[in-house]
């Protein structure tokens, strides 16, 4: 199918980052690429042509085969984990997906079935009409003759230079509400961090901390990353404090940052149990706010930011996020 016209939404098939046939989904102010040749990716996410993701040029067209080496693909990407022990699954990872547009305008990506964990992961994006709203929900279906636990992992690569907040709650089991990876191999739970604050309730990176990665155990179901370009990020995702998270310490979020060339926004969904021939499906909503860069970045306006995030985006039932079959 080449080309669906549905009320304000089109998509159709471009070549884009040297690669053919990626799937664009498009309304009046939002666009988004997503690509199957390297990972089932999100290529594009923009409003009025300021993307929200960062690609690297020297990627361009890039494809993986079989026992040669990878690299590690920029962009929105998805995955799942734990990060730490779940093996090597460069088939889910960097391997060649399968694409579809459905007559609906919906989306989706399929893996092929990964060796290493078990698993096939296919992921469905929806671009809303009216805004600038993209669903993306990612399913995991175990595909092997043995239980196997994973869990959801968001990994959208941003540009850097931007703040980052996540809105906390209490109580959190970390003395200082985040932990921190590093220096390896140590997780240090009583990290501090100049460009880490604790403001008003919320976690607020307002540069690259001294170790890049950053872990949070907030239930608000939000983190929203707001670019030098005035352009503010929102993801919306489900939490659960009664079931157990399968990462080192529990993490519900993370943040990765990359001096001050990039940031890695990561939801992170519970332990999945699943039984051979189970899936277990995980839905992140984003949104592109317009909001101001302030003149100095440590003097951020959080509840406005965070009036803005609860008035303009839509926080659905944990029913819808995720479900078992």
């Amino acid at each position: 199918m080449d080309r669906i016209i549905l009320p304000r939404i089109r998509a159709q098939r471009v070549d884009f980052h040297g690669y053919s046939d990626c799937i664009v989904l498009e309304n009046d102010s939002t666009r988004v690429v997503l690509g199957a040749h390297c990972g089932g990716r999100v290529l594009e996410y923009s409003v009025h042509g300021k993307n929200a993701l960062r690609l690297d040029p020297s990627q361009a067209g890039w494809t993986w085969k079989p026992g040669s080496p990878e690299i590690d693909p920029w962009g929105g990407r998805f995955d799942i984990g734990p990060e730490k022990t779940i093996p090597p699954h460069p088939t889910l990872w960097v391997g060649t997906w399968k694409s579809r547009l459905d007559s609906s305008g919906v989306a989706k990506l399929t893996s092929e079935a990964d060796p290493a964990t078990g698993m096939r992961l296919t992921r469905t994006f929806e671009l809303a009409p009216d805004s600038t709203r993209l669903t993306c929900t990612q399913t995991m279906q175990n595909v092997s003759n043995r239980v196997q636990a994973w869990c959801h992992w968001g990994r959208t690569l941003s540009p850097g230079g931007g703040i980052c907040i996540v809105p906390l709650t209490t109580p959190s089991r970390f003395p200082n509400a985040y932990l921190r990876y590093g220096p390896d191999p140590f997780i240090n739970y009583l990290p501090s961090d100049p460009n880490v604050r604790i403001r008003e309730n919320f976690l607020e990176i307002i540069g690259p901390p001294a170790h890049p990665k950053l872990g949070m155990d907030s239930h608000a179901g939000w983190l929203a990353y707001l670019t030098d370009n005035n352009l503010l990020f929102v993801k919306r995702f489900p939490t659960y404090p009664d079931r157990p998270y399968n990462e080192m310490a529990g993490f519900t979020v993370s943040v990765w940052y990359y001096k001050d060339e990039l940031v890695e926004l990561e939801p992170i969904g519970p332990m999945e149990r699943l039984a051979p021939g189970e899936s277990a499906s995980f839905t992140e909503d984003w949104w592109l706010l317009a909001y101001p860069f302030p003149e100095r970045r440590d003097a951020l306006d959080l509840e406005e930011v965070s009036a803005l995030v609860e008035r303009t985006t839509i926080k659905t039932s944990s029913d819808r996020w995720l479900w078992r079959r």
